[in-house]
């Protein structure tokens, strides 16, 4: 069976995880805004969920169109063959989102994208009643100035749940972002890595899982995986794919904080990550770190994650001071420039959660321009 797939993607990143589906050899690859598209089979779609580093969930596009009225959108939703993946006990609860569109009420496009549904699977099926009492399939729309979209979501839990942070320090970022700040550095493990604000660890592990070319799905499981009409020996034969890609890369991935008990949180979360003999991570102030790394990343605290501002001067004050071969550093402090004393080689905007950041990224002449960087000298 061949489907139409959409791989959800945080605003900044969909060509990131454009790339990853080429990579992963996916067919049809084609970035729109929050989504990169993509055509596959069962296969592709556990593939994609094992592998994909910066999306966050995985869906199945089922159809769509222009819609202003309800009556619209409840002939155009019962007209969709829903049927060919959700079985009659399934259970498809409805959720999704609406802006700038005639039908702006979400509580009422839900009930009618539900009711549309219920009505094709009791014609289809024969029956007056749908237990609902099977596996999940979650039912996902969009509705964008008139234009409705309507998806069935494989995941379940978001992707960026690797399975390896049951805890984290304050405001953690996000695991798909950190994995896309880390492939827009090009890192590939062969390089030395330092983060001097490590938190819980997230930079430092997805550097490790990236450098070992492990998927990062591999600790968890997916809604799909449940699903009767999904063969049984797909996701085990994509599972045993993965962990033989696995590579032993000696690699130096290594970072510090200043709170000991997030350092501890660092190492278990390593550990959980089956990446534990990769990662160091030591209780030291930025202020006092000494590496000259090829490659230093860093989510400094900003505004919106602490309360005093200052802090966040502070932090770009120290992190100026360590010499790297380059550096990444991702804030929403629009005075970062001034207060680390220099005009970043290139910038990009990127969403932390909902808070709007950017990656402020300091780079070689010879990188800058195109051309191969030397690396920093240990």
């Amino acid at each position: 069976m061949k489907f139409t797939l959409a791989a959800v993607s945080l605003f900044g990143l969909e060509g990131i995880t454009a790339d990853e589906c080429k990579r992963l050899g996916f067919e049809n690859v084609r970035a729109d805004t929050g989504k990169v598209f993509f055509d596959g089979d069962f296969s592709t779609i556990a593939k994609a969920n094992l592998w994909l580093r910066t999306a966050e969930r995985i869906l199945i596009y089922v159809g769509g169109g222009h819609v202003t009225t309800f009556t619209e959108l409840f002939d155009l939703t019962a007209a969709l063959p829903w049927e060919t993946i959700i079985p009659e006990s399934g259970e498809f609860p409805v959720k999704g989102h609406t802006l700038g569109s005639t039908l702006h009420s979400l509580p009422d496009c839900q009930a009618i994208i539900k009711k549309a549904i219920v009505k094709r699977m009791q014609s289809v099926y024969h029956r007056e009643w749908l237990p609902e009492d099977g596996e999940r399939y979650q039912v996902q729309f969009s509705l964008m100035k008139d234009e409705y979209a309507v998806y069935i979501d494989t995941s379940g839990e978001g992707l960026h749940k690797r399975g390896y942070r049951a805890n984290a320090g304050i405001a953690p970022l996000r695991e798909t972002l950190a994995a896309g700040i880390l492939l827009i550095s090009r890192y590939r493990g062969y390089e030395s890595l330092y983060d001097p604000m490590c938190g819980s660890g997230t930079f430092l592990i997805e550097a490790a899982l990236i450098a070992t070319n492990r998927a990062p799905g591999l600790q968890r499981s997916f809604s799909a995986e449940k699903w009767r009409i999904m063969p049984e020996d797909v996701f085990p034969t994509e599972r045993k794919a993965a962990l033989a890609a696995i590579r032993n890369l000696p690699c130096h991935i290594a970072g510090s904080d200043i709170d000991p008990e997030v350092v501890a949180l660092t190492l278990e979360n390593a550990k959980k990550a089956g990446v534990g003999s990769l990662v160091e991570a030591t209780c030291l102030a930025a202020a006092s770190v000494n590496a000259t790394p090829d490659v230093l990343i860093c989510n400094p605290p900003y505004g919106e994650r602490m309360a005093d501002k200052s802090q966040a001067a502070a932090a770009a004050r120290t992190l100026a001071q360590i010499r790297a071969g380059r550096s990444y550093i991702i804030t929403s402090d629009e005075r970062f420039e001034e207060f680390y004393k220099r005009k970043a080689t290139k910038k990009r905007k990127l969403y932390n959660g909902m808070i709007k950041c950017q990656l402020y990224m300091y780079l070689p002449r010879e990188k800058a321009s195109g051309k191969p960087a030397s690396p920093a000298r240990h």
